[in-house]
């Protein structure tokens, strides 16, 4: 492996990492309501695109990063669509208890 696939490799491992303090907030809070489903789903695309990319220029470098950044989108879509539903079902039971309790 040459510099010019190592810097590649780092710069990619960099961004990737951008979506990890995210996904670490979310687990630590329960909570992705800030979490925009649209800017995901965008972004999704455009890694699956870099991973097809990557190999059709056969390049590893390309592949394994953005393959490790879609990883961590679909691990935030999954996280905000758990704590989403979680959270809407724990308001519609404080909101049922407090209907009765009147």
């Amino acid at each position: 492996m040459g510099l010019t696939q190592i810097v590649g490799l780092i710069a990619g491992l960099l961004t990737a990492s951008s979506l990890l303090p995210q996904v670490i907030k979310i687990v630590k809070d329960k909570s992705a309501e800030d979490v925009s489903p649209g800017m995901l789903v965008v972004l999704m695309l455009g890694v699956a695109s870099w991973i097809v990319y990557g190999i059709l220029r056969e390049d590893l470098p390309i592949i394994i990063t953005n393959s490790f950044s879609l990883l961590l989108n679909i691990t935030t879509q999954v996280l905000r669509y758990k704590y989403t539903k979680k959270n809407s079902e724990l308001e519609s039971k404080l909101v049922g208890v407090q209907k009765t309790s009147k």
